[in-house]
């Protein structure tokens, strides 16, 4: 159960810039430390970014709504905002999340002690964005027409589900939120545990084959077996070059998960053409990792063990830097740190593992999260669903101007919202599509359906805005161009 306690920053989007392109001034706010108690002044700088190459007077505000790590990593890959940002005349903001890059409330006591972190919430993050877009639209209206500039909220992934949540909680300080691969009804009682692992499964058995998906299934039982002796260990390690000799029961789990994490990452990134999003890779990553396993004849457990580390290079070493391979090697950023408090306190989202799937075996088991939360930090999480308390769960039918969209080929979208919830709040499908595929800028090889929900996304932010403007404001109409 370990696994599922530390898996979800690295499943969220630890994202890296490919190429820095966007410019912007680097700003600071300063932020109440506690929005709902009136006991303490104290405030922390709160870090954000401005764009405002294709603002002009009282056009809107794009927000951005960070996630869980430094927000110049989400900026320079949500090349969608700044694609559209010239037809609307749009200021672009990106605001960095509390605890995260350099907004940190304690500095570099931030995260040693849980009376530190214990400030850290989806909640005060959202009041954080609600302080910050009140002074945005403040400072940037000029129009004696317009007492504050329309603002609308972009962000994917945990930043996506921010965005749905901050429309849902504060609608009066958005006019609308576009919530790509927001997996949202992720927790307890909304989503049944096991959809994850299916949907990574199924991932690999439609763009790899039967094969591909059945060498890892296998693969599992084979490492545990092969791992129970000293020999065994050594001959794991040298066939799939680790930088440390696996050694104890704890380095078993460790590669086990290692594993785990790359078979998802690799659905995640599913992209058609070659990323540096997570690492370096190339164009359908998925492809060609079956690729190398399918043309791998093996005849005993060794050889499927070959045919695995054979295809994990596509993961590792697509540059063929590497030297070795460090299953444990991110595990100390403090990004991390962060999610996996979140994660034991109100992010708790149940996976688990059942015979149908390509994954071992594993049951949802609140008591070893709670305790190997309380291991970690100190604390125990509650076992009730803290963000459907706070924001309504599957109850959101006083919501609206919320675009839920999700890519199939992303595991996430197992929690995400398919289908339309009512006629303001709905759902874009995106079958060919990774993890928000639509937030990133336009390219050449892009589908067409990725294409088709972008479009989507602006006809919609159309309509807000042209409720929000008098009608001598207006925004211009508006088509999505693709980039050359």
């Amino acid at each position: 159960m370990k696994i599922i306690v530390f898996l979800c920053f690295q499943l969220f989007s630890v994202i890296l810039a490919e190429n820095v392109k966007y410019s912007f001034e680097t700003k600071y706010i300063d932020m109440p430390l506690d929005h709902f108690s009136f006991t303490s002044n104290k405030t922390f700088k709160l870090k954000y970014l401005v764009n405002d190459t294709f603002h002009v007077d009282n056009g809107p505000i794009f927000f951005y709504t960070g996630n869980e790590g430094s927000i110049e990593m989400f900026a320079q890959n949500t090349g969608f905002m700044f694609d559209i940002a010239p037809q609307f005349n749009a200021l672009l903001v990106f605001a960095e999340h509390r605890y995260y890059g350099s907004s940190l409330p304690f500095g570099n006591l931030s995260y040693t002690s849980p009376k530190y972190l214990g400030y850290l919430s989806s909640t005060q993050a959202l009041a954080d964005y609600v302080y910050l877009i009140n002074d945005l639209q403040h400072n940037y209206a000029s129009n004696r027409h317009l007492k504050k500039l329309p603002v609308v909220a972009f962000g994917g992934s945990y930043g996506g589900m921010l965005s749905a949540w901050l429309r849902i909680k504060y609608p009066g300080s958005i006019v609308g939120a576009i919530a790509s691969s927001a997996p949202i009804w992720q927790f307890k009682d909304l989503t049944p545990c096991e959809n994850f692992y299916r949907v990574v499964t199924n991932v690999f058995e439609a763009l790899g084959g039967k094969k591909c998906s059945e060498t890892i299934r296998n693969s599992w039982s084979i490492i545990r077996a092969l791992a129970a002796n000293d020999a065994g260990k050594t001959q794991i390690s040298k066939l799939w070059n680790l930088c440390t000799a696996i050694k104890t029961s704890d380095d078993i789990d460790k590669i086990v998960n290692w594993l785990l994490n790359i078979y998802i990452n690799l659905a995640m990134v599913n992209y058609p053409y070659p990323t540096s999003f997570l690492v370096p890779l190339p164009a359908n990553p998925v492809r060609e990792f079956c690729g190398k396993i399918n043309s791998f004849e093996y005849k005993d457990n060794i050889g499927l063990l070959k045919a695995i580390g054979e295809a994990l290079t596509v993961y590792t070493n697509y540059t063929k830097t590497a030297k070795c391979n460090d299953i444990g090697g991110s595990m100390g950023a403090i990004g991390i740190q962060g999610w996996y408090f979140q994660a034991c306190t109100e992010m708790i989202m149940p996976l688990c593992s059942n015979d149908l799937d390509m994954f071992e075996h594993a049951e949802w088991d609140f008591k070893k999260y709670s305790d190997d939360c309380f291991k970690q930090f100190g604390i125990r999480p509650r076992d009730e669903n803290v963000p459907i308390l706070e924001y309504g769960g599957k109850e959101l039918g006083s919501a609206s101007n919320i675009v839920f969209s999700n890519g199939l080929l992303d595991p996430w979208s197992s929690g995400g919202v398919l289908s339309n919830v009512s006629k303001k709040l709905v759902a874009v499908i995106i079958p060919d599509g990774a993890h928000h595929f639509d937030l990133r800028a336009a390219n050449d090889l892009d589908t067409e359906s990725v294409k088709l929900a972008r479009l989507f996304h602006v006809q919609e932010i159309k309509k807000w805005l042209d409720k929000y403007y008098p009608n001598n404001l207006s925004v211009p109409t508006v088509t999505l161009k693709q980039k050359n």
